[in-house]
């Protein structure tokens, strides 16, 4: 498993300032007082490499020693280009011959007592000594510290998230319980991490889950491989069929809906999902489940298997194919970086993404636009945009489009 985001190639001086402010936050979490990271004299807890530098963290490489340092870099995301890949193996080379010190300047030690930080919380959870790899991802209203956890002699056992608030801290026990579902469903078309811990941890919420060998050669994905595991997921928890308007699909997106009232993007969402309803609402569909957020980096294709993380999102009931139209959205956008042509793209294709779910075809524009709905009400909910989200503002791609799909109806 490698539940990190992929994230931009280049930073503008706003995102820079915000990830070294948000760096410093997880310190605080993952080392409370009275550990310190600000250089003080003290037993020696833990000590980082800032990966590329504190201006522009993106990952914090332990070093506990050479080989630790370098698996910590080289298994902290796969890179999908090969100029990516060899930058990375660079960084990797020079990590493992002990040229950080000219390379990598900015370290951030930690002294205190080993108890109260992480490293001492995890090892007794888990009963085995290891090293913590520190993710700082990009502003979004569920980011979260995410850890990557490794033996003494480098290799990558399990990856740790930490929820801090009310949002992320759901998100991490809805993952474990959804990874505890599925991994005793009897999935036969992909692989799943296990969980290895869960519990709380200084107000924080922890989910601790197997690593998945995403380093293993990868092997090119046929559109049925991709389908099969999606099917796989979609009847892991069984399937139930009904109109629309008389789903419990239906009765808990009013619900969600009903909370974004007052917000004027709430009020457009709740006028196009009444017109689904006057021409849709007895539209017989079938529901099951779905990963939630099946995207290409959520995702590695092996020789014997696809590997798929990233569970938090995962949701039982919901209209057949929602993973299909998902993946191919954010495919589109990851590809031609124009979310709103890609949202016209993924609609225009919901007769030959859906056809494989046996989704009727009188159901599968409905289909597609009831996915970007839900969509919509997941962003707002979160609050994305607040949360200076790439995409959180939605006027400017996913509503434009959906509310005149559905007027065309």
């Amino acid at each position: 498993m490698s539940p990190v985001k992929t994230a931009p190639a280049e930073l503008t001086a706003g995102d820079a300032a915000l990830r070294t402010q948000y760096m410093t936050e997880v310190l605080h979490l993952l080392y409370p007082k009275p550990c310190r990271t600000d250089g003080t004299p003290g037993t020696l807890v833990a000590e980082y490499l800032v990966v590329p530098n504190a201006h522009r963290p993106r990952l914090l490489v332990p070093t506990l020693s050479p080989a630790v340092s370098a698996a910590a870099v080289r298994r902290y995301a796969e890179p999908q280009s090969r100029m990516a890949r060899l930058k990375r193996d660079a960084v990797v080379a020079a990590v493992h011959a002990r040229a950080a010190g000219w390379l990598f300047r900015d370290r951030i030690r930690v002294t205190g007592p080993v108890s109260a930080g992480i490293d001492g919380y995890l090892s007794d959870a888990l009963r085995r000594d290891l090293a913590v790899s520190i993710h700082i991802g990009p502003a979004r209203a569920n980011r979260k510290p995410v850890l990557q956890l490794l033996s003494p002699d480098g290799d990558t056992f399990a990856f740790g998230k930490l929820g801090t608030g009310p949002l992320t801290r759901s998100l991490v026990k809805a993952e474990t319980a959804a990874l505890i579902a599925i991994g005793n469903s009897g999935l036969t078309k992909l692989t799943v991490p296990r969980v290895l811990h869960a519990g709380q941890w200084r107000g924080l919420q922890v989910l601790v889950q197997s690593a998945l060998p995403v380093w293993l050669p990868r092997a090119p994905l046929t559109q049925r491989r991709l389908t099969a595991a999606m099917l796989d997921i979609a009847g892991c928890c069984g399937y139930t069929t009904g109109p629309l308007t008389g789903s419990g699909y239906w009765h808990e997106l009013r619900v969600r809906l009903a909370a974004l009232a007052d917000r004027p993007e709430g009020a457009a969402l709740a006028a196009a999902v009444d017109v689904l309803a006057a021409h849709s609402g007895e539209t017989a569909l079938r529901y099951g489940a779905w990963h939630g957020d099946w995207a290409p980096w959520n995702m590695a294709n092996l020789a014997d298997t696809l590997l798929v993380w990233d569970w938090e999102r995962f949701a039982t009931g919901v209209p057949l194919g929602f993973d299909a139209i998902h993946h191919e959205l954010q495919k589109r956008i990851q590809s031609t970086g124009d979310a709103r042509a890609a949202v016209e793209g993924t609609v225009h294709r919901a007769d030959e993404l859906l056809a494989p779910f046996g989704v009727a075809p009188v159901a599968r524009e409905i289909t597609a636009l009831l996915y970007l709905v839900d969509l919509a009400v997941r962003y707002l909910t979160d609050r994305q945009a607040e949360a200076g989200a790439r995409l959180g503002v939605l006027g400017t791609w996913l509503l434009p489009v959906l509310i005149r799909r559905v007027e065309e109806l």
